[in-house]
């Protein structure tokens, strides 16, 4: 038996609005929106020397290399995305190889760009070569615990072959006369490049910054799991050819009475600062806060790569979404990807909140500025069998 009910005339008008809005690429309304929080509970501590003594040392042991010396020694092959992404004004893509698609033990969490490194000029060019940086975090075994991370640099330059090179991030540890490194143990689930600088989020702490003009070079023929220095001048790093060592730390601090979660973080370079937002569930989560996620704009010293020794944060946000894996800020425009809801938010504050369909598995996302082109959000997708990397023109999810 079926029973049809009637509906009013308004409802049924609401209803088709809605379901059309819900198409790929068409903005639907977010009933919520943000709100505004004090900015200036929210503090940055800023280091950039911690490790300059043993960085010294490691570098007269190891000897340096370029990003272009890595590039010209790259030994991954991109390839083309196969998977139908359905995604509204999407512009380009590549997968990884297929190892590296299907690892169960290595994710795709960050994403910037030499873009976010050096702008527009000369083509968006770091040390000749227009790049993508994707951070990964490493478990101990299929279904272990967090054991490492690292960070894939990626040819995105017609004059280059379509290759990809993997890079270990390490901590500087023992002494100067016996200079030593580990593992970095963290999710490593947003990551932005500025001038020489990556900063990679560090969830309970705020960020790690390591330095792209100081690549170490290593040694390779170990096991796999050898790490660190095997004699005076023989260091292995998991058979990586290249770590990049940690140069300081970003440590947060707030007057909240609730810590920040480093999730995610992103570039503006029309702002320049970094935002970052928490990944939180609304309840149930045991390994994620249950709570409302916020998210904080820092700035840079002024004219600067660098933060100041102390920064306040400029902004602050409370969101009304939840499971944030990705944030991006430009020109007083907010987007935040939600893999709880397969959902892109895109929200300003004079225009209030839309969102977009997205894809399932969504990371982190950069915004790539062009002068000749449209102007892009690159983002990711973690899923094993799925390691899409991609890129939509940001005009289509712009309210």
């Amino acid at each position: 038996m079926s029973i049809r009910v009637r509906l009013p005339r308004a409802t049924v008008a609401l209803t088709l609005t809605v379901s059309a809005a819900l198409v790929a690429g068409s903005p639907a309304f977010a009933a919520s929106a943000p709100t505004s929080l004090p900015a200036g509970q929210f503090t940055l501590s800023a280091n950039y020397t911690k490790f300059d003594a043993l960085n010294t040392a490691l570098a007269g042991k190891l000897g340096t290399a370029s990003v272009s010396d890595v590039m010209d020694n790259a030994n991954h092959d991109r390839q083309g995305i196969t998977d139908s992404l359905n995604l509204a004004g999407y512009s380009t893509g590549f997968q990884f190889d297929d190892t590296d698609v299907n690892d169960c033990a290595n994710f795709p969490q960050g994403i910037t760009t030499s873009r976010d490194a050096v702008g527009t000029a000369n083509s968006g060019n770091y040390d000749g070569h227009q790049l993508i940086l994707v951070s990964w975090y490493t478990k101990d075994g299929c279904g272990g615990g967090t054991s490492r991370s690292r960070i894939t640099l990626v040819d995105w330059d017609a004059t280059y072959p379509n290759k990809y090179r993997k890079i270990l991030l390490v901590e500087p540890t023992g002494t100067t006369a016996a200079p030593n490194f580990k593992d970095v143990l963290i999710h490593a689930g947003g990551v932005s490049w500025y001038g020489d600088y990556l900063y990679v989020a560090d969830t309970g702490h705020g960020m790690r910054v390591f330095n792209m003009a100081k690549i170490l070079k290593t040694n390779t023929g170990g096991t796999a799991d050898q790490i660190g220095r095997q004699s005076d001048t023989t260091y292995y790093a998991h058979n990586y050819a290249y770590v990049l060592p940690q140069v300081g730390t970003i440590t947060a601090a707030t007057t909240s009475g609730t810590s920040l979660a480093w999730s995610s973080i992103s570039l503006d370079r029309a702002d320049p600062s970094i935002v970052m937002a928490e990944y939180t569930c609304s309840s149930g989560c045991t390994a994620y806060p249950n709570r409302a996620p916020r998210a904080v704009r820092f700035p840079f010293a002024p004219g600067l790569t660098t933060f100041a020794g102390s920064t306040t944060a400029s902004e602050a946000l409370q969101l009304p979404w939840y499971k944030l894996n990705g944030v991006a800020s430009h020109n007083d425009r907010w987007w935040f990807n939600s893999s709880g809801d397969k959902k892109l938010y895109y929200w300003t504050p004079a225009a209030g909140p839309s969102s977009y369909s997205w894809v399932s598995g969504g990371e982190s996302i950069s915004y790539w500025e062009d002068t000749t082109n449209p102007d892009l959000l690159w983002s990711l997708q973690e899923p094993v069998g799925h390691r899409n990397v991609f890129a939509v023109e940001q005009a289509s999810y712009d309210g």
